[in-house]
């Protein structure tokens, strides 16, 4: 029983929203053949003006309940109020009948269609994410196992050994904590993530200095790898582009991070915004060995293998991070792609201005 009520709600929920929305477009076709018929004295042109309306309701609202009704509503209002006789129904005309029962099958396919359209584009979108959250755990697994082994490891170590050199120890002490800052970016990549997922979680976007996000990515970043120098890029007018600032500077970090690991023998990189049309493009340049032509097709959707990366080191897939960020920029309605240079790589990504 409570199936059946759950799958009734799925596909006939209420709500006044939908209602609003059926009755404006219901209202809206309404007056427009109105203003047709004082025109123009003869018949037929409600029928297409009414199967657009239902098609509209059909889009823009939620299961098939507004579609149905705008269905029946339209047939009712075309026989009734736009054919003649008017304000009346006589179904004993030639015809008279199987006109009225063609639109209204008409109108109905109309609405059904619609809906299964947008309820298979849904599903689509349901199918995409659940791939792109195994594919995040799958990484996951490997990313928050090595560090914490490697963290037990060293404080065993520490332990176990109460002998070892000053040296010794600050060896083991660095590495722990650089495992562990590791861990803390992955869980901030997950928080992301999560946030992403969340149906009830939406992004608000509001207009920021581009460069303020810029340099607050790099100033974070010059405290991790101070031997690597970055050289910052923006128009000199102010570039307000509507953001998420928290979000798009994880985006930024995760790239100058992956510059920094994956390009091997990085030592110089580039960070601009410029505008691009009506967008704002962000681009990572950095001197490195640059991409594998091999996993440049999946570099995105977080499929890496440890493998298939610099150093084959758990600690260095970068396939989470670079899902976390098209994951965020895509939510911002902006895209983002990847491409070797002649030395080193780009990645860059562009955020609507409007």
């Amino acid at each position: 029983m409570k199936s059946n009520k759950s799958l009734s709600a799925r596909l006939f929920p209420f709500s006044w929203r939908d209602l609003v929305i059926s009755a404006g477009i219901l209202l809206c076709a309404l007056e427009f053949c109105i203003l047709l018929q004082m025109g123009d004295t003869s018949d037929g042109f409600a029928s297409p003006i009414f199967v657009l309306a239902v098609l509209l309701v059909s889009r823009l609202t939620s299961g098939y309940l507004y579609g149905l009704i705008a269905s029946v509503t339209g047939v009712i209002c075309v026989n009734y109020v736009f054919t003649s006789p008017y304000w009346a129904f006589n179904f004993t005309l030639s015809g008279y009948p199987l006109t009225f029962l063609t639109f209204l099958a008409v109108s109905v396919i109309t609405s059904t269609l619609t809906t299964q359209i947008k309820q298979q584009e849904r599903l689509r979108a349901e199918g995409e994410k659940e791939k792109m959250r195994a594919n995040l755990l799958r990484s996951v697994s490997h990313d928050i196992r090595t560090p914490l082994t490697s963290i037990v490891g060293a404080t065993s170590t520490l332990l176990e050994n109460p002998g070892l050199s000053a040296e010794e120890q600050q060896t083991l002490l660095k590495d722990a904590r650089d495992d562990a800052q590791w861990l803390i970016r992955v869980v901030e990549n997950l928080l992301s993530i999560t946030r992403m997922g969340d149906t009830q979680a939406h992004i608000t976007k509001q207009p920021e200095a581009a460069e303020e996000v810029l340099g607050e990515a790099v100033r974070k970043f010059r405290k991790r790898f101070p031997g690597i120098t970055v050289e910052v890029r923006a128009p000199e007018k102010l570039l307000l582009v509507p953001m998420d600032p928290i979000l798009v500077e994880q985006v930024l970090s995760n790239l100058l991070e992956n510059a920094a690991l994956h390009g091997i023998h990085t030592t110089h990189i580039t960070l601009s915004v410029r505008p691009d049309g009506d967008h704002a493009r962000f681009s990572v340049r950095d001197n490195g060995g640059g991409i594998p032509a091999k996993v440049l097709p999946t570099l995105f959707d977080g499929s890496l293998k440890h493998s298939e990366t610099s150093a084959g080191d758990g600690k260095r897939n970068m396939g989470l991070g670079l899902s976390v960020c098209l994951a965020i920029v895509r939510a911002h309605g902006g895209t983002m792609e990847a491409n070797n240079l002649s030395e080193g790589a780009e990645f860059s990504f562009r955020l609507p201005l409007a």
